[in-house]
């Protein structure tokens, strides 16, 4: 990690964050045996290293200019993963431009543990924005809520955390309209009728569970779906064998399987390749949300008819743009409030402090070569 520079008592003359919330100091978790020997930068040891008081709550000021001096760190699920890495490109991209340091940094497996030590280091560091895709939804909150009370400006995206546990939630896209888009898609795909089955990522992913509920409440209530019968969930955990060793169980326990949607990039891509020249190839359907790079043969050769996904990069640039306006007082997390993220134009945020990025694509034969992510 690049050191970190040191906050100065100026900064909060210059427009940061400032008093924005009373926050009680907990201790902070330590000693889980992931720890960062390598890396350097400014600790924040006392209550007296912060720069910016701990106060009431901040009113935002949409006239302020971005900061030009921000440290951000992306925290994704999991490293050596292409969603995140695209994310990743789209938020150095945004952190350069506003003439910032950025860090990508986490655990090469999706667990909340493994998340929480890396948690702890940034909010030592005085890292100014932390933007978390969360493997659990609640048990970084203490962990993120030291960071806050540290004055770190602490941003999901992707994957949320209880509302009072960070600032504000960049989501991909509405998620019932993800739950509907994957039930659509399946159910054009099987003619309606049959059994599925889900593959999904780690069992507390709050994203993936989001959807699977939407999926279920459309299954059971739309009558248009009448005849398809979600029989199990698998969880790959976000691990390319894994997911693949899931796939060949689904389809051993459940003989009469017409198909599997995998709403995570990982496991669609595990799945297609087990599907791949084996004798369910064109006999079981496969759907999900995976990136158009990594799916591109699977469609080519038909194992893969449709899929979905936002831009991953577009993400990670709404999410940079969110904790810059965060640090920069632009916004507080407040219902209504709106900032300027570049290119990506004007955004609102919304209830619970989450921000949208908008509908997802699908993508086919038709295409899929008009996209480079």
């Amino acid at each position: 990690m690049a050191p970190q520079r040191t906050r100065s008592l100026a900064r909060a003359a210059a427009g940061a964050r400032g008093l924005r919330r009373a926050a009680p100091v907990v201790s902070l978790v330590l000693g889980l045996g992931l720890t960062l020997a390598a890396c350097g930068g400014t600790t924040r040891d006392s209550e007296e290293e912060r720069d910016d008081p701990v106060g009431e709550a901040a009113t935002a000021d949409p006239d302020a200019e971005y900061r030009s001096d921000l440290s951000v760190a992306m925290l994704p699920k999991s490293v050596n993963n292409p969603y995140f890495e695209a994310s990743s490109a789209g938020a150095e991209r945004v952190v350069a431009e506003l003439g910032g340091d950025y860090e990508y940094t986490g655990p090469s497996d999706a667990s909340a543990s493994s998340q929480l030590s890396y948690v702890n280091t940034l909010s030592q560091q005085a890292t100014d924005v932390v933007l978390l895709s969360a493997n659990d939804p609640n048990a970084l909150c203490s962990a993120l809520e030291q960071a806050r009370s540290l004055e770190t400006a602490v941003v999901t995206f992707d994957s949320d955390v209880a509302p009072e546990c960070r600032d504000v939630f960049v989501s991909q896209v509405d998620g019932v309209e993800v739950g509907r888009a994957l039930v659509e898609m399946v159910a054009e795909q099987i003619g309606g009728e049959g059994e599925i089955a889900v593959l999904s990522a780690t069992a507390n992913a709050t994203n993936q569970n989001a959807w699977i509920e939407v999926m279920e409440r459309e299954l059971a209530e739309n009558p248009d779906y009448a005849g398809i019968e979600l029989v199990t969930v698998a969880y790959g955990d976000d691990e390319d064998e894994k997911s693949f060793r899931e796939t060949q169980g689904l389809l051993q326990a459940n003989p009469d399987l017409r198909a599997i949607v995998s709403p995570t990039t990982v496991g669609i891509a595990a799945a297609a390749r087990y599907l791949q020249g084996s004798e369910y190839q064109g006999e079981v359907a496969l759907t999900g949300l995976g990136t158009p790079n990594q799916m591109r043969e699977f469609v080519a050769d038909g194992t893969v008819t449709e899929f979905a996904l936002w831009d991953p990069t577009r993400l990670g640039e709404l999410a940079a743009y969110a904790g810059a306006a965060v640090a920069s007082g632009i916004i507080t997390g407040a219902e209504g409030e709106t900032f300027t993220a570049g290119e990506l134009g004007a955004y609102t945020v919304g209830a619970d402090g989450v921000i949208t990025l908008g509908p997802p694509t699908r993508f086919n034969a038709e295409n899929i070569d008009d996209f480079d992510f």
